[in-house]
């Protein structure tokens, strides 16, 4: 049956079926292969659309616009908006829509992105929120079938660190989606939620994936992807310390990859990161006694490490994203 996901929201990959997924990772291949190649489509030639960051933002905000603008589009960055200030979000979402085919949202509750959905009337995208990164998920996923040769239900995906997070939230969902083996590994403290692994044990009953959590390292044994995260998230500074010694020993350096016994298992990071100390926070961090990095840069910068393809693929999959909803 043909996909057809013109109007379509991207609020979570909870909402996407296998295929659509499907649909939308080929697509961006496809998107890929003709930018290498100079080919201009300006499939939204005459679209408009309008990014929201509550969030500081690289990646997201620059994918979205070199996507958008590649493809034909013009693009608004609202950073002074009066949303849920001077203005409800409802309201907001109404004017929105009314001026704009397409909104991007990045920020912290995902009712939020869910409401400027409920009330513009016109596709919205999640950049991040608090929940879910799709954009992000669909940009790993296809990084992974570039540079693994098997097909998704015979790879092995380890996240490693604070596996509650959005990405790995994201991570574990389209992995159960795909039909992939996916293994969570960090403390009990940071484990998945209940709700998040019972609701990817329940699609892998379908898919047949493999979905499971340890607090071991062994978990990390015959995995094709190591994939980790900031140990704090935006908003949560206060928490450091706390977080340092409770995942210093889940920090991926040579000795975890060596662990997996896969000479070709691959680094994956959804970024920024702390690998060394060449950031205001980290060197902050270090002056306060704290090791801040959850990666070493020795990994960060081997041959393993596929993070900067990763963060391209943000770009060719967030513009599939817009030209199959637009």
């Amino acid at each position: 049956m043909p996909i057809n996901l013109k109007g379509r929201s991207l609020l979570s990959l909870k909402d996407y079926k296998p295929e659509e997924i499907k649909y939308l990772l080929d697509l961006a291949f496809d998107l890929k292969s003709k930018k290498r190649a100079g080919i201009r489509t300006e499939t939204l030639k005459g679209k408009n659309i309008v990014l929201i960051f509550d969030k500081t933002s690289t990646r997201t905000r620059t994918a979205f616009e070199v996507a958008a603008l590649d493809e034909g589009a013009h693009v608004t960055f609202l950073t002074n908006s009066q949303m849920g200030k001077k203005e409800s979000i409802e309201d907001t979402a109404k004017v929105l829509g009314r001026m704009y085919d397409g909104i991007e949202y990045r920020g912290f509750k995902q009712k939020v992105v869910e409401d400027l959905a409920k009330y513009s009337g016109v596709p919205v995208w999640n950049g991040l929120t608090d929940e879910a990164h799709p954009t992000q998920g669909l940009a790993d996923v296809m990084t992974m079938m570039e540079f693994i040769h098997k097909p998704l239900n015979q790879m092995k995906v380890v996240f490693i660190g604070d596996t509650r997070n959005n990405v790995a939230n994201t991570l574990m969902r389209i992995s159960a989606k795909l039909g992939m083996h996916y293994v969570a590994v960090g403390p009990e403290s940071l484990k998945p939620s209940d709700e998040m692994m019972n609701e990817a044990l329940e699609t892998a009953k379908e898919t047949g994936a493999v979905i499971e959590y340890t607090s071991e390292l062994d978990g990390v044994k015959g995995a094709d992807v190591i994939y980790t995260d900031v140990w704090v998230s935006m908003g949560e500074e206060d928490k450091m310390p706390e977080r340092v010694e409770l995942l210093t020993p889940y920090r991926v350096d040579m000795d975890l990859i060596k662990k997996t016994e896969n000479q070709n298992v691959i680094f994956l990071h959804c970024l920024p990161s702390f690998h060394d100390f060449e950031t205001i926070v980290a060197r902050e961090a270090k002056e306060r006694g704290l090791d801040i990095r959850e990666v070493t840069d020795e990994v960060f910068r081997s041959r393993h490490s596929k993070v900067f393809d990763q963060a391209e693929n943000r770009m060719h999959t967030i513009k599939a994203i817009m030209i199959a909803t637009l």
